[in-house]
């Protein structure tokens, strides 16, 4: 039941951009922008795990990983030189990649 809650909420919200994406999408972009995601999942973990050093860390993780998710979006933001859409998002996925061990490894240091 638990996890249908979270699973029904997640939806809602990512239903809810897309629906505003496709009549507004400056402010879609504001509301995705915003850490809609991470203001979702940081109770869950606090009422699901009751360990503060478990939600500072997730905290920790997703500060270090904001920075590093613009990689995704730049080759957005070329996508006439690029190819296309296709092209672009397959090069932000490769370069999300990497930016997962960037993360990683930033994370190790702090």
């Amino acid at each position: 039941m638990e996890f249908a809650v979270k699973v029904a909420i997640s939806a809602l919200v990512i239903s809810f951009a897309s629906w505003l994406a496709g009549r507004f999408p400056t402010m879609a972009g504001f509301v995705i922008a915003m850490p809609i995601a991470s203001m979702i999942v940081m109770p869950f973990v606090q009422i699901e795990y009751q360990d503060p050093a478990r939600t500072a860390a997730l905290a920790k993780g997703i500060l270090v990983a904001i920075p590093v998710s613009v990689m995704f979006l730049s080759p957005l933001l070329l996508i006439d030189r690029i190819g296309g859409f296709w092209p672009a998002y397959g090069v932000g996925c490769l370069l999300l990649v990497a930016g997962f061990f960037l993360q990683q490894w930033v994370v190790r240091l702090l």
